[in-house]
C-alpha cells in the first residue's frame, strides 16, 4: 500500500506524540519538553526527551529519534503500513485502499495530434520559463518540497513532440500552470497596473509567484492540450450546460496557493473589473486541494521564520504585510475560519491574533470565531483580537499608519478577556442590575465553551464578575496579636493547603498523606486534585499557582479564607526554607493521622496493627528532628 505524503502529514498533525509515547514511557514535564527513561536502552537517569511542538523524540543516550510513526515501528518491531493503519484509525483519517488515493493523483495524458494555434495566448517556451529561485544560503524548507521534478519546460510537457505519452501527475501539472500564469503577467498591462496600484514591488511579485489568467475562454485547453483530464480533475476547466468546456479563471490576477511543503495545490483569482462577480474565485476542492485545511501564507511565513501569527481576511493583506516586513500573516481561502485553521496556527505559536473589521459584519465574524476558538484555549494559549478601523483592512491601514504605528496597534490589540467583555457589554447598560444580569448570562454562555481542565475558565469567570462588581470580597478584621504566629489563626492542615497553593511543586512532600487522611477533609480533596493535575503543571511558578486555583475552583471560598489568614510568604523567604517547612508539616501531619488511626483501634488484622505501629515509630523518629512545635 502506497500512502501519499499529504496523508502521512495529516495523520502526524492529528497525533499527539506526548500522549502516544506516554502510554509506553513514564514521562515528566521538564521545561518545554517531556523526559523519561529511554525504552530503547537501559538507563537510570532520564535522557529520553519528547518535544510536543515539534512532534519529535530524541534520546541523548542511544541517539534514538524520530516521529510517532518511527517510535511505534521501533518499540513494537512493526512495519510501516501496520503502524499507519493503527494511527489512521485513532485519528479518524482514511487510508488509501489498493493504492486508489495515489492513483487519483495521476491522470491520462492525451496523445498529441497537432500543435495547437493559440491566437491570443503565446505558446510558452523553454526560454521564457521562470527558473526556480536559487539562494546561496541553506533553506531548511527545501526538504519539504515536492520530490517529483516539476515540469520546467513546457515543450517537454504540454507540447510533447514525441508519440510516447506518459501519465500525468496533478502536482506537476499545477506547477506548470503556475509558471504559465507567471509568464502571462508581463503581457497584460491591466494586470501589471493593478499590482502597481497596490504598491507591490517586482521582488514581491516574484516571491509570491503572482500571475495573470488571460481573457480567453479556453486558454488552458490551448496551452495544455494533452492535459484536459487533469485540468478537469483540478476544476480549472468546467463544462457548461450546453456541453462546452471553459476555463474557471479568466481575466484575473492569479495568486498561487501553496501547501506546507511549498507545492502549488490551487489558485485564487481576483477579477480586474470590479463589476464582475464574484470578485474572488478559488480553485474548487480536489484530491490535493482542501480549503478547510490550508492557510494562504503559512508556508511563506514559516520560510521567513515568523514568530507572531496574524490571521487576516484576504490575499493582498498577507502580501502587503510581508512586503512591509511583518511576517506571519495568513488568510483563509474564501471560507470562514474553523477549528482546523486555528489549530494549525496554535502549532506555530501559543499566541495568535485575529484581525476583524470594525463594522457589523466584522463583529459577527468575531462572534463566530469566538465560539470556534474558546474550546481550543487550553492553559498557556493566548488569543488576541485586532479590531480594524472602519473602512480599513491591514493593507490600507499599514499604508496610512506606517510600519511602526501599525506594529504598535497590533501589539496593543486586546486580549480575549477584554475583547469579550467589551463586545458583550456594548449592547447593555451595565449600570443597572438588569443590564448586568443580561451581560453575565451571555458571558456565562461563552465561558462554558472553554475547556473544563485548567485554570483559564475559572480565571475568566472571576475577571468578568469583578468587572461587573459581583466580587465584593469579605475582608476579615485584622488580629494584630495573632499576626506573628500562623498557629493561632489556622491549623496545620490548612497551613499545608496554603503551602500547596503558593508552591504547587511541593506536592511531592504531601502526597503520602493521601493514604492516611479521611476523604471528607478538605486537605484530602485538595491532594486528590493535585494527584490528577500534577503532571500538567506549568513551569512558571505564577502560572502554576493560577492553574491550581482553577482546578480547585470548587473550594474557592475555603481557599480564599485560608490564603488570607495563613501569611505563608512571611515564612517562605527562600526555596530552601519553604521546602524544609513543607517536609516538616508533612511529617507532623502523617504522625498525627497515624496516631488517630492507632487510637481508633479499627484494624482488620494483627499484621495491619503491627505495620501501623512500625510506621508510627519511624514517623516519630523523623518528627523528633523537625522544627515544628506540637
Amino acid at each position: 500500500m502506497a500512502i501519499p505524503q499529504h496523508t502521512i502529514d495529516q495523520i502526524l498533525d492529528r497525533t499527539d506524540i506526548v500522549d502516544l509515547i506516554g502510554q509506553r514511557v513514564k514521562l515528566k514535564k521538564s521545561g518545554r519538553t517531556y523526559s523519561g527513561c529511554c525504552p530503547f536502552h537501559q538507563e537510570k537517569s532520564p535522557s529520553f526527551h519528547v518535544y510536543r511542538d515539534k512532534q519529535y523524540y530524541h534520546c541523548f543516550g542511544c541517539q534514538a529519534n524520530g516521529n510517532a510513526i518511527r517510535f511505534l515501528m521501533d518499540i513494537d518491531s512493526r512495519n510501516f503500513v501496520d503502524v499507519m493503519k493503527d494511527l489512521a484509525s485513532q485519528t479518524g483519517i482514511e487510508l488509501p485502499k489498493d493504492n486508489q488515493n495515489t492513483k487519483k493523483l495521476v491522470y491520462k495524458r492525451e496523445a498529441k495530434k497537432t500543435t495547437p494555434t493559440v491566437s491570443d495566448v503565446s505558446t510558452p517556451s523553454s526560454e521564457t520559463v521562470i527558473p526556480p529561485q536559487t539562494s546561496q544560503h541553506f533553506d531548511p524548507f527545501e526538504e519539504f518540497q515536492n520530490q517529483d521534478d516539476p515540469f520546467l519546460n513546457f515543450e517537454s510537457s504540454a507540447f510533447l513532440t514525441e508519440d510516447v505519452v506518459q501519465d500525468g501527475n496533478l502536482f506537476d501539472l499545477l506547477e506548470s500552470i503556475a509558471q504559465f500564469y507567471e509568464q502571462q503577467l508581463p503581457k497584460s498591462q491591466t494586470a501589471q497596473k493593478y499590482f502597481k496600484q497596490r504598491g507591490l514591488t517586482d521582488q514581491t511579485l516574484q516571491f509570491w509567484r503572482l500571475g495573470y489568467a488571460p481573457d480567453d475562454w479556453q486558454h488552458l485547453e490551448k496551452a495544455f492540450p494533452q492535459d484536459i483530464e487533469g485540468l478537469k480533475l483540478l476544476g480549472l476547466i468546467r463544462t457548461s450546460d450546453s456541453g462546452r468546456d471553459f476555463d474557471l479563471l479568466r481575466d484575473r490576477v492569479i495568486f498561487p496557493i501553496r501547501d506546507n511543503k511549498g507545492r502549488v495545490v490551487g489558485f485564487g483569482g481576483r477579477a480586474l473589473n470590479d463589476d464582475i462577480k464574484p470578485k474572488y474565485i478559488n480553485s474548487p476542492d480536489s484530491e490535493i486541494f482542501h480549503k478547510n485545511q490550508l492557510l494562504y501564507g503559512l508556508y511563506e511565513g514559516r520560510k521567513q521564520k515568523a514568530q507572531d501569527w496574524l490571521m487576516v481576511e484576504g490575499y493582498m493583506d498577507v502580501i502587503a504585510l510581508q512586503q512591509y516586513g511583518i511576517y506571519g500573516a495568513v488568510a483563509t481561502l474564501g471560507t470562514a475560519s474553523n477549528t482546523e485553521h486555528l489549530n494549525i496556527l496554535f502549532k506555530q505559536n501559543h499566541r495568535i491574533t485575529i484581525a476583524f473589521d470594525g463594522d457589523m459584519a466584522g463583529q459577527k465574524a468575531a462572534r463566530r470565531t469566538l465560539e470556534i476558538a474558546l474550546p481550543l484555549l487550553n492553559d498557556g494559549r493566548e488569543l488576541k483580537f485586532f479590531v480594524l478601523p472602519n473602512h480599513h483592512d491591514p493593507d490600507s491601514l499599514i499604508r496610512r499608519e506606517g510600519v511602526e504605528n501599525f506594529q504598535k496597534l497590533l501589539k496593543d490589540a486586546p486580549l480575549l478577556s477584554d475583547f469579550i467583555f467589551a463586545y458583550i457589554s456594548q449592547n447593555h447598560n451595565i449600570a443597572t442590575p438588569e443590564g448586568k444580569s443580561q451581560v453575565m448570562a451571555e458571558l456565562r454562555q461563552l465561558t462554558e465553551l472553554l475547556p473544563k481542565v485548567g485554570s483559564y475558565r475559572y480565571l475568566l469567570q472571576q475577571f468578568f464578575k469583578e468587572k461587573l462588581g459581583f466580587n465584593r470580597k469579605w475582608q476579615p478584621h485584622a488580629n494584630n496579636d495573632a499576626s506573628l504566629s500562623f498557629s493561632t489563626k489556622i491549623d496545620a492542615e490548612e497551613y499545608a493547603i496554603a503551602i500547596l497553593i503558593h508552591h504547587p511543586y511541593l506536592y511531592i512532600h504531601f502526597e503520602p498523606l493521601r493514604a492516611l487522611i479521611p476523604q471528607d477533609l478538605l486537605l484530602f480533596k485538595i491532594l486528590n486534585t493535585f494527584n490528577h493535575i500534577f503532571e500538567n503543571l506549568p513551569d512558571d511558578p505564577e502560572q502554576a499557582k493560577y492553574y491550581v486555583l482553577g482546578a480547585c475552583a470548587s473550594y474557592h471560598y475555603d481557599l480564599h479564607r485560608i490564603l488570607l489568614q495563613s501569611n505563608v510568604s512571611d515564612y517562605t523567604t527562600s526555596p530552601e526554607k519553604v521546602e524544609k517547612l513543607a517536609q516538616d508539616f508533612s511529617i507532623k501531619l502523617q504522625y498525627d493521622f497515624l496516631t488517630l488511626k492507632m487510637r481508633s483501634k479499627k484494624f482488620t488484622s494483627i499484621a495491619e496493627m503491627t505495620n501501623l505501629k512500625h510506621q508510627l515509630y519511624e514517623m516519630d523518629k523523623k518528627r523528633s528532628l523537625t522544627l515544628i512545635e506540637e
